[in-house]
């Protein structure tokens, strides 16, 4: 820690329990169990019974998960395959392997089977974790020459399998937990901090997935860091939606339940019902999820009477103006980060006279929208992708704190993140301790002045050991100096805040030479209530087109108040979206006549992980669409 850490940053690392000491994650549960045993640390209210496991249960439960390991005669460094969606037992089985001082690849259940053959051979896996005997019988067909020694199922299933496994044991894990209790004490693995934990595979939006070394080094870097950034503790519950295999929402998780945080799983389609129903103080998500609640208070918006709507967009109105001025003041303004004295004094007299209006706008209604998310919430943690300005805008009014951050994979991930006492909206945060950040000319490497965009590298202990078996990805990625390329483009402000603007392979070249970051125009987009989804082209022509997701709701309304069918292809729905896509393109800070959006293309079919087009953390597979909609794309440039 340098003594340039903020004041509160260092009275956070204060309160946090610190593992300084200690060589590898599992070593974690001893302590929270000693602290914390009789707290509940993990609870599934959606599962069939409900799951519950207090902190003494579960470092209990974790040890004899390890010992059922070693009596199938598992070795440290072995690794074990884990394909699984979130549920309480897959903290288990991942803290059970790493315990007995095995390696797991990791992946969710939902992923396509060639991929998860993928990664069962890649890592060289001696044994299989999965979900449940439906995923199992996915691929089982393919599983009589991997060479696995058993197989467990996150199930109490009976363990007929109906294809020839080859000779894998095949156990549910009520029956390797009976044997992890007759096999008796855990013998005890020395771990390292230098060991590898875990093989990571990205779930990126092209191509095969590579195996991210991370070692137990790697992710306790991710608890200190947090722990410097935030104070949690017992009697604080946090709310679990992202997918727990990947790395994002998995170092959370070991930093929130290191602090003895309760931790309740939720899902899509019940998320809003349990944000009511259990009050969470915190919750990590990506963009898409945060914009999926705006919309829903929007709509509720919308469906107000004429006179009602008029008061609340008045409200609102003002309150931007109330929180744009707090922002000057405060020095959090990103396009006005160093104020004149009497530019400051105008912001204070603008947030006097708005102050009033901005009062009775949360009584009336922002207070609701913070009632709908249970109340309760300390703060709410984005990363996974850019978070649109009218997101942050009206979470900020609402009184609901978001803090954004950045990571990788090959990061462990977190390495920025704005802080309580420093949330400059717009940016992705200040760097964790130990990570240094240096932007560079694309082309030559070379350090540029702060202020201006480049290549975003990253040095610290959270990078990876490197890509698994994959010496000249790893060489690539990461030069003799240790600077990991992220492959995105940023820049820093002179206080030391990160903003990305864009990824280097999604820059769109004009003909006129000019490079367009789609990911600010989209998110621009996005604000329009007609458009769901967005994925702007335009490589090698002379103008930007798009291939649009239309809110097919709120288009339907649309066109019922004009007395119209709301087919894509009619003129009136074109014109409509042509207007929108003007009108909120031209509103975005720094528009320039190279933005403009030409032709464009509405799909009635959204993207979705299910048909491929969305990674997990739902961004955008931008080479699947473009082969997916090749055809349509080079009719719209002819």
């Amino acid at each position: 820690m340098t003594a340039a850490l903020h004041e509160q940053e260092k009275n956070n690392w204060a309160r946090s329990i610190r593992y300084d000491q200690v060589s590898a994650i599992p070593e974690i549960w001893a302590t929270v169990a000693e602290r914390y045993g009789d707290c509940l640390a993990l609870y599934d209210p959606h599962s069939s019974p409900e799951t519950k496991y207090t902190y003494s249960e579960l470092a209990a439960a974790i040890a004899q998960f390890a010992s059922g390991l070693q009596a199938l005669g598992v070795q440290p460094k072995e690794a074990i395959a884990l394909f699984s969606e979130n549920r309480p037992r897959w903290m288990v089985a991942d803290q059970g392997i790493m315990t007995a001082g095995a390696i797991d690849a990791v992946r969710g259940a939902s992923a396509d089977k060639d991929e998860l053959l993928f990664i069962l051979d890649n890592s060289d896996s001696i044994g299989l974790v999965v979900q449940d005997l439906a995923t199992l019988e996915k691929f089982a067909n393919d599983l009589s020459s991997a060479g696995l020694r058993f197989v467990i199922l996150l199930t109490d299933e009976p363990t007929q399998v109906s294809q020839d496994l080859g000779g894998a044991q095949v156990m549910n894990f009520s029956e390797l937990m009976a044997l992890g209790d007759r096999a008796g004490e855990l013998k005890p693995v020395a771990h390292e901090v230098s060991d590898t934990a875990t093989l990571m595979y990205t779930s990126g939006t092209s191509g095969m997935p590579k195996g991210v070394m991370l070692s137990h080094s790697n992710l306790l870097s991710q608890i200190a860091g947090a722990s410097s950034v935030v104070s949690v503790g017992p009697g604080k519950k946090v709310m679990s939606i992202l997918p727990i295999w990947h790395s994002y929402e998995r170092s959370f998780e070991y930093f929130t339940l290191s602090q003895g945080v309760t931790q309740i799983y939720t899902n899509i389609r019940s998320v809003k019902k349990d944000f009511k129903e259990h009050s969470p103080q915190y919750m990590v998500a990506v963009p898409r999820l945060w914009e999926s609640i705006y919309e829903g208070v929007q709509k509720q918006f919308r469906e107000q009477p004429a006179g009602k709507q008029k008061l609340v967009n008045f409200f609102l109105a003002r309150s931007h103006q109330y929180i744009k001025a707090r922002r000057i003041l405060a020095g959090l303004d990103l396009g006005q980060l160093t104020s004149s004295p009497g530019q400051k004094l105008i912001a204070a007299l603008q947030m006097i006279y708005l102050w009033p209006l901005h009062q009775l706008g949360d009584r009336i209604v922002y207070a609701k929208v913070r009632q709908a998310m249970g109340g309760q919430v300390d703060y709410l943690v984005s990363g996974g992708g850019s978070i649109a300005d009218h997101l942050e805008d009206f979470y900020e009014l609402a009184g609901i704190p978001i803090l954004g951050g950045y990571g990788l994979t090959e990061t462990s991930p977190i390495t920025h993140v704005r802080r309580p006492w420093r949330n400059l909206r717009g940016a992705d945060g200040q760097p964790v301790p130990g990570v240094e950040t240096l932007i560079v000319d694309l082309e030559t490497r070379k350090p540029v002045p702060v202020g201006q965009a480049g290549l975003v590298l990253l040095r610290g202990p959270q990078i990876m050991q490197g890509y698994y078996k994959n010496p000249e990805a790893t060489a690539k990625a990461v030069d003799p100096e240790g600077w990991l390329d992220t492959g995105d483009l940023g820049r820093m402000t002179p206080q030391g805040d990160l903003i990305i603007t864009g990824r280097a392979k999604d820059t769109i070249v004009l003909t006129n030479g000019e490079n367009i970051e789609p990911t600010p125009i989209e998110n621009a987009c996005l604000r329009s209530p007609y458009i769901d989804q967005i994925m702007l082209l335009g490589q090698d022509q002379k103008m930007l087109g798009a291939l649009i997701v239309p809110n097919q709701e709120a288009l339907e309304k649309w066109a019922a108040s004009k007395g119209i069918a709301p087919a894509l292809e009619s003129d009136a729905v074109q014109t409509l979206i042509k207007q929108e896509l003007k009108r909120e393109v031209a509103n975005r800070p720094g528009y320039r006549a190279d933005d403009r959006i030409g032709p464009f293309k509405l799909l009635s079919e959204p993207f979705t992980v299910e048909n491929g087009l969305l990674t997990q953390t739902l961004k955008v597979k931008r080479n699947k669409v473009r082969d997916r909609y090749q055809e349509t794309i080079d009719a719209l440039f002819i």
